[in-house]
């Protein structure tokens, strides 16, 4: 005969504070908060690559998952509000503890860990960061389910709504952050609010105010001098100087000057890249090999063709642009720039001036050539979106490939910078990509031992109608030949260099582009041993 169940435990008093799913609501949301914003924090220091993000989402699964283990065996013996207000205060000094700990690291990046591996180093980089707030965030839940557990015929229910709300809290803290926190006041601010926040929810839940009220108001004092004596220290402001002009959606902006020759330049970084260098009083200043290889094509356009159609993919700080502009008046440029925070650095901070010629779609460019006219061509296409930290992986493949050969005119030139480093994995597998497309592909490294360098800008240029070399040759005249001259390939060269390794094509399905460039990942991260 089965047994009855037993009465339900009469519930525990309660006040207004204790709502369990929303407590966990505001736990998850702040566990999100701090992985979004996690990405853009390292970014200056190690870049945005698909190691940065897997060891960024492993590191913080991994904190939460130790902190729902310990987190049960101390709901199983310790449960009350005053552990869940000190979880929560715990918690709130882990979040704070991100501001100092990236600016300790911040010099140092992966070197700080002895080991030659790329992958443990991230790992253990990102660790030393988030494992800990995660692991704290992660012991609030279980935590929270032992307090409401006043019923054993209601578990289901209970634990059922709380666990709702923790992906509620999670959904909330991953589109407020992506898609509003982050440009609205930055991630030093992101931080040090949710460290303030659950730093309150654990002070208000405790209930530390109604038993021992003297000694808590004294503690509470005692915060806040201590809080103040460190907002106003240098380390604090350190920590909370993340040195972005501007933290947008997709960079940490910064601009610099420098000057050399006598010269006045300013200066572009987009997280740790240093992207343009635009010559304060001199548009045609290229200070950048590929910059002056993309201005011989506009001007072999300009020649064959007696104008030039171009577009631009990537923006940047619109040098190239800013020098048609000078050269070529009549030129017409579409720049497709993602980040408008980009675009408005280029012609504010930058001093690039407005031109009606220049014409930006502040989109995803292979989305920008999906939705533009079928009948819209260029005469030269320019791709600029790739940098030595952040490949974006739909504008290599087949099918985007694809797509820009439907919007050339007859005979239209692509042009592509990119990087790679020693036996150029991702180069090879890229220029038999763009064989699969064009007819004529043209391999232009920036340097001709290419191959002995770990880490070089090199440029692919892909048509359907032969250049005309020997105009190419001389576009400066007879006595000076040109930088693309200088570098390219011949066919033969092409040929047996694009035999060796390993033989495939990148598409939308198969694009190992951060695989391909670990070596180059290595050397910018100052991981590579001395040559």
């Amino acid at each position: 005969m089965t047994e009855p169940l037993s009465p339900p435990t009469p519930p525990a008093k309660r006040d207004w504070l204790w709502h369990p799913a929303l407590i966990v609501f505001v736990s998850n949301i702040c566990i999100m908060v701090i992985e979004l914003v996690a990405g853009r924090m390292v970014a200056p220091i190690i870049g945005v690559s698909l190691y940065t993000w897997t060891s960024i989402i492993g590191v913080i699964l991994a904190g939460i998952s130790v902190g729902n283990f310990l987190g049960g065996k101390l709901a199983d013996r310790y449960a009350s509000r005053q552990l869940l207000g000190g979880l929560f205060v715990l918690s709130g000094l882990g979040a704070i503890s991100v501001l100092f700990t990236v600016e300790a690291l911040s010099q140092s990046g992966l070197t700080f860990v002895p080991i030659k591996s790329l992958i443990v180093r991230m790992v253990l980089f990102i660790s030393a960061i988030y494992f800990l707030p995660s692991l704290l965030l992660g012991l609030i839940s279980p935590v929270v389910i032992k307090l409401s557990l006043n019923d054993l015929r209601a578990t289901g229910n209970v634990i059922g709504r709380i666990y709702a709300a923790s992906a509620l809290g999670s959904i909330v803290g991953t589109f407020a952050t992506g898609y509003f926190l982050i440009s609205w006041i930055g991630t030093r601010a992101i931080s040090l609010g949710v460290g303030v926040l659950l730093l309150t929810m654990g002070l208000l839940l405790g209930q530390w105010f109604k038993r021992r009220a003297p000694v808590a108001v004294l503690v509470l004092l005692l915060g806040l001098g201590a809080g103040a004596l460190v907002a106003g220290s240098d380390s604090f402001a350190r920590a909370m100087d993340s040195g972005c002009l501007v933290e947008s959606n997709y960079f940490c902006i910064k601009v610099g000057h420098d000057t050399q020759n006598g010269k006045e330049y300013r200066v572009l970084s987009l997280d740790a890249l240093v992207h343009s260098y635009n010559a304060v009083d001199d548009p045609a200043d290229l200070r950048y090999s590929y910059e002056q290889v993309g201005a011989e094509i506009a001007q072999y356009v300009q020649g064959r063709d007696r104008t030039i159609e171009m577009l631009l993919i990537g923006g940047g700080g619109y040098t190239l642009p800013r020098y048609l502009q000078t050269a070529y008046p009549a030129a017409r440029v579409d720049v497709a720039e993602i980040d408008p925070a980009v675009t408005g650095i280029a012609f504010g901070a930058l001093g690039v001036p407005p031109n009606p010629q220049v014409r930006t779609f502040n989109e995803d460019a292979r989305q920008f050539l999906v939705e533009l006219d079928p009948g819209k061509r260029y005469n030269y296409i320019h791709g600029d979106a790739f940098n030595d930290f952040s490949v974006p992986y739909h504008l290599t493949t087949q099918e985007f490939n694809v797509l820009v050969r439907s919007h050339l005119t007859p005979g239209g030139i692509y042009l592509v910078n990119l990087i790679d480093g020693l036996d150029a994995p991702f180069a090879r597998a890229y220029l038999r990509t763009l064989r699969a497309t064009f007819k004529y592909v043209y391999f232009v490294p920036t340097n001709r031992a290419y191959l002995n360098l770990r880490a070089n800008t090199m440029l692919a240029l892909a048509t359907d109608a032969p250049l005309n070399l020997e105009t190419l040759r001389t576009l400066n005249g007879h006595d000076e030949i040109s930088q693309f001259s200088a570098w390219v390939l011949s066919d033969a060269e092409l040929d047996d260099w694009l035999s060796q390794g390993e033989r495939f094509i990148l598409t939308d399905d198969y694009v190992p582009a951060d695989n391909l460039l670990t070596g180059v990942f290595e050397v910018k991260l100052a991981l590579a041993d001395k040559p």
